[in-house]
């Protein structure tokens, strides 16, 4: 392979090795990186804190429990409940027990939630325009498609390792 210090292109890394690899390794990388350049973004919270408010907004209608957002976050009930505790110390929403089943817990946003996504939205339009640069529609839902069937068969692979 070349000399790590030189730049390669993707097509460079894609020609050397397999590209399964290659995508495997870069995963990590990209989920390294957006969670640094994420972590700058907002002065209030952290990228996995904006992931988590982001993924609330997926439950219409009924207020997402926390098995609801580990599972929809690809994360563990433990997780999810730490970065539930800080943005509830921050103010961004309420954690409530269910009025049917006590031992479920309710999250909501709060008012404070909204206006701080407010203060952010042409700032996030502004990221995701430089995130996508140079990458088609066609070329994003082609990457979705894949990342879903990959996502699919790591779930498959963990439901048989249990």
């Amino acid at each position: 392979m070349k000399d790590l210090k030189q730049s390669l292109s993707p097509r460079d890394v894609v020609a050397e090795m397999d590209g399964r690899y290659a995508l495997f390794g870069l995963l990590f990388a990209l989920q390294n990186r957006l969670q640094a350049v994420g972590d700058t973004f907002y002065e209030e919270i952290t990228c996995k804190q904006f992931f988590l408010m982001a993924c609330m907004n997926l439950f219409q209608g009924e207020a997402p429990t926390v098995q609801d957002l580990a599972q929809v976050m690809g994360s563990s009930h433990q997780n999810v409940k730490q970065i539930l505790n800080k943005l509830e110390q921050k103010g961004f929403l309420k954690v409530e027990p269910d009025e049917e089943d006590r031992r479920k817990l309710r999250i909501s946003l709060t008012e404070y939630a909204a206006l701080t996504g407010e203060k952010y939205r042409a700032k996030e339009d502004e990221f995701m325009t430089g995130l996508f640069d140079g990458v088609a529609e066609e070329e994003a839902k082609q990457a979705f498609l894949t990342l879903s069937k990959m996502e699919e068969n790591l779930m498959k692979m963990r439901r048989s390792s249990i």
